[in-house]
C-alpha cells in the first residue's frame, strides 16, 4: 500500500530529511506540534506498531537508537517526548509506522 511516507522514502515527495540510513528515515513534520517535531520511520512498510513481528525485533530496536542519534543531532537529547499512535482512534492518520520526536517546549502529563 502506497502512503505519503513511502513516497518520501522513494523521493517522489520532498521532505526535510534530518537522518537516513539503510533501515530508516527521519524528517521534519510538515505540521509541527512543537518547535522540534521529527518523524522517524522504517523504510520497511509497516502500517502500525502492532503489525511488527518477531522478525522486526532488530528493526524496532534500531528505530529506538535512531531516536537518540536524531535527538543528539538536533540538540534536544536532554528533554523530548516520543509518541507512537497505533490506529485511527489513537490519532494515527498515515498508516506507515512512525515515531514522533517532539521537543523544544514543555509537555504535560498525562498527554492527550
Amino acid at each position: 500500500m502506497s502512503t505519503i511516507f513511502s513516497k518520501i522514502i522513494s523521493r517522489e515527495i520532498p521532505a526535510d530529511i534530518v537522518y537516513e540510513d539503510e533501515l530508516c528515515l527521519a524528517f521534519r513534520d510538515v505540521n509541527p506540534q512543537a518547535p522540534v517535531h521529527v518523524l522517524i520511520i522504517p523504510k520497511k512498510p509497516m502500517p502500525r506498531l502492532v503489525d511488527a513481528s518477531a522478525e522486526d525485533q532488530s528493526l524496532m530496536g534500531h528505530l529506538m537508537l535512531v531516536v537518540g542519534i536524531v535527538a543528539r543531532q538536533l540538540g534536544v537529547e536532554d528533554a523530548f517526548r516520543l509518541a507512537v499512535n497505533n490506529g485511527a482512534e489513537a490519532g494515527q492518520s498515515v498508516f506507515h509506522l512512525h515515531l514522533h520526536l517532539l521537543a523544544g517546549r514543555s509537555f504535560k502529563w498525562p498527554p492527550g
